[in-house]
């Protein structure tokens, strides 16, 4: 039994460091800015955020060791079936749907209710002890046109791996669902919810390079790219999500929206370069840089396009060129070194 205990115990320690890394939320754009300004009346947008939360928190514990150590253990057949159903308890989202269920046979929580949050736990368990596909299905992402395409591409698979686009997506998807099945939504009521999917995007804008790692910089050195091309191909991935998610809503604030983010975000992706954990919600640069971008980028969507696209896409060119100017001295700087 005391090699059960220590591999228990190695397994909270290491759920305790990787839960740590959700703190993140509490400096993204989208927690900060719908907490504020919503408050008691964003209960559906807080919903959404606990529930992609809770789907990577869900996630088994006994993944954290590979399933080739695991084998070669010395543990007997009585200790691996102990560990196996022992396991899911280090997670403490366990312990919060055991409460649940006991709160809910009170009649304090409804049934449907625990039954969305234990599907979404029982889908974390699952879908994490499914093998990885073969080539991973992050790597099937479209073809680009032109040189930067394996570029644009790799920057699409680390955009689809932070839980910033799938905020995006359900919202997205939920806005889509209702016009298609609900009632007419008065026409203004569009803008504000392209707004509310752009916000939950901005935070990854500020951090473009955030999950290039600490080899980043020495691979964009040796790519025969200037500065302004490198940010390019950050900004058309970031583009590729932006105007899907924004086409069931209002597509041109949209757009303008997206490139404001953008224009806004060159500045601390490229001078200070925060790094970023995978499967988590982006961290901005400061809660005061993200209301500026959240206020400047409602502004521009909320606006006639007729009037607002012209300077906004001057503003994104412009940011592109000077701050690919600055990614270029960084990179020659490095050369130097």
């Amino acid at each position: 039994m005391a090699r059960l205990v220590a591999i228990l115990g190695a397994l909270w320690r290491t759920q305790r460091r990787d839960q740590k890394s959700f703190e993140t939320v509490a400096t993204n754009n989208f927690f900060i800015v719908t907490a504020f300004f919503l408050q008691k009346a964003g209960t559906f947008i807080y919903l959404i955020l606990g529930l992609v939360l809770l789907f990577p928190l869900s996630t088994d514990p006994l993944r954290k060791i590979p399933r080739s150590r695991l084998g070669l253990w010395p543990l007997k057949g009585i200790e691996r079936r102990l560990l196996r159903a022992i396991s899911p308890w280090v997670n403490p989202v366990t312990w919060i749907m055991a409460g649940l269920a006991v709160v809910m046979a009170r009649g304090k929580v409804s049934l449907g209710l625990w039954a969305l949050l234990a599907a979404v736990i029982a889908a974390g368990f699952v879908v994490s002890e499914l093998p990885a596909p073969a080539h991973g299905m992050l790597r099937r992402v479209p073809q680009f046109p032109g040189v930067l395409n394996h570029l644009i591409r790799k920057n699409l698979r680390e955009m689809l791996a932070t839980l910033d686009f799938y905020c995006a997506l359900v919202l997205s998807a939920a806005a889509a669902l209702y016009r298609l099945l609900g009632p007419a939504l008065p026409a203004g009521a569009l803008v504000p919810l392209t707004i509310l999917t752009m916000l939950a995007l901005s935070s990854y804008a500020q951090c473009l390079f955030g999950l290039d790692g600490d080899g980043g910089l020495g691979r964009y050195r040796l790519l025969p790219l200037a500065g302004w091309q490198i940010l390019l191909a950050k900004d058309a991935a970031f583009l590729s999500i932006a105007i899907p998610l924004t086409l069931p809503l209002a597509p041109a604030p949209g757009l303008s929206a997206a490139l404001v983010v953008l224009a806004l975000g060159h500045g601390p992706s490229v001078t200070e370069q925060r790094a970023q954990t995978r499967w988590r919600f982006s961290s901005g640069a400061s809660v005061l840089y993200g209301f500026v971008q959240a206020a400047l980028m409602a502004m521009a969507a909320a606006n006639d396009q007729r009037l607002v696209f012209g300077p906004v896409l001057a503003l994104w060119l412009a940011s592109l060129w000077y701050y690919g100017r600055e990614m270029s001295g960084i990179l020659s700087k490095r050369v130097a070194a």
